[in-house]
């Protein structure tokens, strides 16, 4: 399940006769640092369907009237006035419940916002941190400030001005702040001992291995001893500090993973059982299985016709 490229999406999204409408990519972005495009939510009407797979860009959606957004391993979210951000290592999609849907999309990719120099880190923020779940209904008032912003950047994008996307990339954080500013507040991010830190460079470490794009080669880290050596720390220390900081161990964070990641390549690929199990490091199909059931209540095969049948 590799991303799909920014050259796939505008081949995918190019005007037609049939829909006239489409995206097209902003003709000088050549001349500009990262890739930055935004565009109505209605020039997508006429589309096939999304397909439900990785990008390999950043997007942030306002969707006005009834959309459905099935994200990563969780259940489909239906609603109003939608908003939701996702990046390239989260499957994702997106389909529309009306004829013409409204609102606006931006994308772009990690490029794009380097030259800001925000002080801010996008990884950092509580809506891009593992595991979230960044898919929100709000309020008219609130979709009203967010549309504010995602019309500002559709003028400026068309404007001559020299330094519009430096200006477009300000627009971009103003986005971005104004959704984590609707989520409830969450403790700072910052760490502020040593075992604080090690947790946060174990939990980057286990993210790192994830998206599987292919079946081969198997993870690189499988193992509480694994992120311990990698981490330079003795295994007892790492499991004490995971246990103090998140309240699991460190088998259990790594198992969690594992079924989170098994989940979706059984939802949203065509590999089969036995390659999803070598892709995650087990020793075979029926170890595979056995952790899946024990964790699912039921085995991957059951879980995908299921899952299918949901969809």
């Amino acid at each position: 399940m590799r991303p799909t490229s920014l050259a796939a999406f505008y081949a995918a999204c190019a005007p037609t006769s049939e829909s006239g409408a489409g995206v097209l990519p902003p003709p000088d972005m050549a001349h500009a640092v990262g890739h930055f495009n935004v565009f109505p939510l209605s020039d997508l009407r006429g589309l096939p369907p999304m397909t439900f797979t990785r990008r390999a860009y950043h997007k942030i959606t306002l969707c006005r009237g009834r959309s459905q957004v099935e994200y990563a391993d969780r259940s489909p979210y239906r609603g109003r006035n939608t908003v939701f951000l996702v990046t390239p290592r989260v499957p994702y999609r997106w389909l529309p419940l009306t004829e013409v849907p409204e609102g606006y999309c931006c994308l772009f990719d990690d490029a794009f916002l380097l030259p800001a120099r925000t002080g801010a880190v996008l990884a950092e923020l509580p809506i891009f941190q593992p595991g979230a779940y960044p898919v929100w209904e709000v309020s008219a008032r609130d979709g009203a400030a967010l549309e504010a912003v995602f019309q500002k950047m559709a003028h400026e994008l068309t404007s001559g001005y020299s330094y519009k996307y430096d200006l477009l990339r300000t627009y971009v954080w103003e986005l971005i702040h104004l959704v984590q500013k609707l989520q409830p507040a969450a403790a700072p991010l910052a760490t502020h001992n040593a075992a604080e830190r090690v947790a946060a460079q174990f939990t980057a470490l286990l993210e790192q291995q994830f998206p599987r794009h292919s079946p081969q080669p198997p993870l690189r880290l499988r193992t509480a001893v694994d992120y311990a050596n990698q981490l330079a720390v003795h295994v007892n220390h790492l499991n004490r500090v995971l246990k103090e900081t998140t309240g699991y161990t460190t088998t259990t964070l790594i198992s969690n993973r594992l079924f989170q990641e098994a989940k979706i390549l059984l939802q949203h690929t065509t590999w089969s059982i036995s390659e999803i199990g070598d892709s995650l490091d087990f020793a075979d199909v029926a170890h595979f299985c056995t952790f899946f059931k024990r964790h699912a209540g039921q085995t991957p095969r059951e879980f995908r016709s299921r899952a299918m049948f949901e969809i």
